[in-house]
């Protein structure tokens, strides 16, 4: 079984690859490498090239008929970075998401499934939400994966092929066999932030503690990565069970079905370092809300998954990434 891995070189995409030669799923991946890595595609069949460019993906197709299902992965994903840059997030995450999905019907490919955002949702009093809930993307980058969602149930309901939208809510962690993990510079994402400071010996920046939560800070659903990967292998081998009719479209959520605040993950962090962090509060983020966790019953029925690590595990095996990352991406020492 072969997979094509749009977004492949990336923090999840290379994961899932990860992930699929551990199951002797053969992933194929195609990168533009504008943020993802070469290091995480070495050993690995890979070609350089855009979603936004037919030739590069007829070239994959033309070296590879046999695929069973494209994996669309490659996006901006910068929450503050798409409000000050909206036409570049809009570009990037949706025309080109069309020239792909033209391109991959052009060459025969009738399974897609796409990389989605919880960022999405209008979260519920509680905080919990499901596949059904009210959709209010708040961002730009949110924005974006909405217009996308909607645009590939059209497709759906009129060409030949079908899309299976996975909804991903906050990963963590890294690959358990140190593959590959977060590769930016600078993280956007609060852990990421967290081991940052840490790092460097300075206070970490709880970005709002004004929201309607038990402790004032934004809540989210912390995924482990590797469970999302695997969650990506589960959907590849169920996928007609999760999209069962010709021509359909299914949107699943990923998350692990537990909230965890700022807050309360800081305290995980202390638990696993057995060092206090010096916490300040800053305002919101531009395009941020209050967050929410997910049901996960859905996940569980259609594609018999279900998440096996904990918070404290992604703490730990971001640290150990953190540790060894400048072995392996050696400009980011």
């Amino acid at each position: 079984m072969k997979v094509l891995i749009a977004g492949g070189a990336g923090y999840i995409g290379s994961t899932v690859a990860s992930a699929c030669v551990d199951q002797n799923i053969i992933p194929i991946i195609l990168d533009n490498l504008s943020t993802g890595r070469s290091e995480f595609v070495k050993d690995r069949d890979f070609y350089f090239g855009d979603i936004g460019d037919p030739q590069a993906v007829e070239r994959v197709f033309r070296d590879h008929p046999d695929i069973d299902v494209a994996l669309h992965a490659a996006a901006l994903i910068a929450v503050p970075e798409s409000v000050s840059r909206p036409m570049e997030y809009y570009r990037e995450n949706v025309t080109k998401t069309l020239v792909f999905v033209e391109s991959l019907i052009a060459n025969g490919c009738h399974r897609l499934i796409f990389s989605s955002s919880a960022a999405l949702y209008r979260a519920a009093t509680d905080g919990t939400v499901d596949e059904t809930s009210d959709v209010e993307p708040l961002s730009p980058y949110a924005r974006t994966k909405a217009v996308v969602e909607m645009m590939l149930q059209d497709i759906a309901h009129t060409q030949a092929i079908r899309v299976l939208s996975l909804r991903y809510f906050n990963p963590i962690g890294a690959d358990p066999k140190m593959r590959s993990g977060p590769h930016l510079r600078h993280p956007s994402h609060v852990l990421g932030k967290l081991i940052e400071a840490h790092q460097r010996g300075e206070p970490f920046t709880v970005t709002g503690d004004d929201y309607a939560t038990r402790d004032g800070s934004a809540i989210r659903d912390y995924i482990h990565v590797w469970d999302l990967a695997t969650a990506h292998t589960a959907a590849v081998r169920n996928y007609d069970r999760a999209v069962p009719d010709a021509g359909g479209y299914s949107v699943i959520n990923l998350g692990t079905g537990d909230g965890t605040t700022v807050k309360e993950l800081v305290k995980a962090f202390e638990r696993v370092t057995r060092q206090p962090v010096n916490v300040v509060v800053g305002p919101r983020r531009a395009g941020d809300n209050g967050g929410a966790f997910t049901r996960i019953d859905r996940a569980a029925r259609m594609l018999q998954w279900r998440p096996k690590r904990s918070l404290a595990d992604g703490v730990e095996d971001s640290l150990k990434w953190f540790e060894c990352r400048s072995q392996m991406l050696p400009d980011l020492a």
